[in-house]
């Protein structure tokens, strides 16, 4: 990184690079989840499940590599392993043992509002600190914010189709 640009962030940057790392290990472990509960999904309103769930998968990969890149640019490294997703997680992972359409959502549910805390936290701490890492993570959280929306009209939506059976 450039010695102005890490100089200009105005808070401790190796404990802003371990929250961008564990961030990070939240967005492999989110994207996993999603892509591989669109491989199992079963249950009403599947296609429409499926298609949303690789939309956010997609979603979180951009998402991790944002961090990773400013990991690189704060002078950090970015998780090399696997093993250390799960060992630095702030969200963890729900495997999707039950392929239902409602409990995949509601897994990802959980994990999104988990993901708004941690992207609301980093907006609190960078906002006036670090400009750059500020916008990213606010990207970021909104994003998510509108994933939870998604995910919630989905369920709704399936609900509603139950009920008029």
């Amino acid at each position: 990184m450039g010695t102005k640009g890490r100089a200009i962030v105005g808070i401790d940057v190796d404990n802003l690079l371990d929250m961008l790392n564990k961030a990070l290990a939240d967005e492999w472990l989110a994207y996993y989840q999603y892509w591989v509960g669109a491989k199992v999904a079963k249950g009403p309103m599947r296609g429409d499940v499926v298609t949303e769930l690789m939309e956010h998968a997609t979603e979180e990969l951009g998402h991790a590599e944002l961090l990773a890149d400013r990991i690189i640019q704060l002078g950090g490294t970015p998780l090399h392993k696997p093993e250390d997703w799960y060992k630095m997680t702030n969200c963890g992972y729900e495997v999707p043992e039950d392929p239902y359409v409602e409990v995949l959502l509601e897994q990802n549910i959980k994990g999104e509002q988990c993901a708004i805390d941690v992207y609301q936290q980093l907006t609190e701490l960078t906002k006036d600190a670090d400009p750059v890492t500020y916008e990213i993570v606010l990207s970021i959280l909104t994003d998510e914010i509108t994933h939870e929306e998604d995910l919630q009209a989905l369920v709704e939506d399936i609900e509603l189709m139950k009920e008029r059976k």
